[in-house]
């Protein structure tokens, strides 16, 4: 999948595929992981939001099935 660089001291990364709504972040450490069943409207508020960690937070980890893939 591709990701786009962000800036932020957490994510180093992230992509999202519309049709399977997998969002897929590489965070700064290197390590990768697929968040599953993850709407548009939130990969879109993750990629305008002023913090992206901040936003990951509140918004996605933990709310979403996830998996380690690197």
């Amino acid at each position: 999948m591709d990701r786009t660089s962000v800036v932020s001291s957490n994510l180093k990364s992230v992509g999202y595929d519309v049709n399977t709504k997998i969002l897929e972040i590489e965070f700064q450490n290197g390590s990768v992981y697929q968040y599953y069943e993850v709407p548009l409207n939130i990969y879109e508020g993750l990629m305008k939001a002023p913090s992206h960690g901040k936003f990951f937070h509140a918004r996605i980890r933990n709310v979403y099935r996830y998996r380690r893939i690197k």
